[in-house]
C-alpha cells in the first residue's frame, strides 16, 4: 500500500518518526496502540496489514467493557516500521506531541484460519467495513470488532470489544492502565472449572 499521504504529512529534516516501511515479520500480524500526547491526548490504533500499519485514531482509548463503543478515526497508514516509534515530535510539526507504546503483541483473525488467509480475509473486510480480529497483548486480549459508522463521516469507525473470557464489566479508562503489564487472562484454571462444574 502506498505510503505518499504519511510521508507528504511530515518533514522528515525536523522528525523523528520513521521514513522507511522497515520489513514485516513472516507469519503473525503485529499490532500497537501508542498514546499519543498531542494537541488533544489520543490513542493510535494499529493494525499491520499488507505490509504497512492500517490506522484509526482512538480519541478516549481503547476499551476491554463490551458496553464502550470507541470512536475510531480512520487516518493514513503508516510504515511498518513506526510499530516500535516512541518519542517526540517537534512543535510545529503534524501530530507534535510525546508519543508512548501503551500496548502491542500480536493479532489474528476471529476464525483462526491459515495466516495469509486470515490477512486476506481481514483485507476483505476492511474493504467491507467491518473486521473481526483476536488481540494477544499485554492489556489488550480476546475478540474485538471495527465497524464503519454510516452516515457519519467516511473515516468514523467503532472499535468494540466482544463479550468473551477476556471482558470487563466495569468502568475501563486507558489512561489507568499506562504501566506495561501483562493482562490475566480470565479464563478459569482446571481447578476452578472442577469448583463450579
Amino acid at each position: 500500500m502506498s505510503l505518499e499521504t504519511y510521508n507528504q504529512k511530515r518533514d522528515f529534516k525536523q522528525t523523528p518518526e520513521p521514513k522507511t516501511n522497515g520489513k514485516p515479520t513472516k507469519g503473525t500480524l503485529r499490532f500497537v496502540v501508542q498514546r499519543h500526547d498531542a494537541s488533544s491526548l489520543h490513542y493510535d490504533f494499529r493494525l499491520e496489514m499488507e505490509g504497512v500499519l492500517k490506522s484509526w485514531a482512538v480519541p478516549k482509548g481503547p476499551s476491554m467493557n463490551p458496553a464502550d463503543k470507541r470512536l475510531a478515526v480512520e487516518v493514513e497508514d503508516h510504515p511498518y516500521s513506526y510499530r516500535t516509534f516512541e518519542g517526540d515530535i517537534p512543535a510545529g510539526n503534524y501530530g507534535a506531541g510525546h508519543v508512548d507504546i501503551w500496548d502491542e503483541g500480536t493479532y489474528h483473525h476471529t476464525e483462526n484460519m491459515d495466516e495469509s488467509e486470515g490477512e486476506k480475509t481481514l483485507l476483505a473486510e476492511l474493504e467491507k467495513g467491518r473486521i473481526h480480529f483476536v488481540l494477544e497483548g499485554r492489556k489488550l486480549q480476546g475478540a474485538f470488532t471495527l465497524m464503519k459508522m454510516k452516515g457519519r463521516g467516511e473515516n468514523n469507525w467503532l472499535l468494540l470489544k466482544k463479550d468473551d473470557e477476556y471482558a470487563v464489566h466495569e468502568s475501563y479508562d486507558a489512561e489507568e492502565h499506562l504501566g506495561k503489564t501483562v493482562a490475566k487472562s480470565k479464563k478459569k484454571s482446571p481447578a476452578q472449572s472442577r469448583k463450579s462444574s
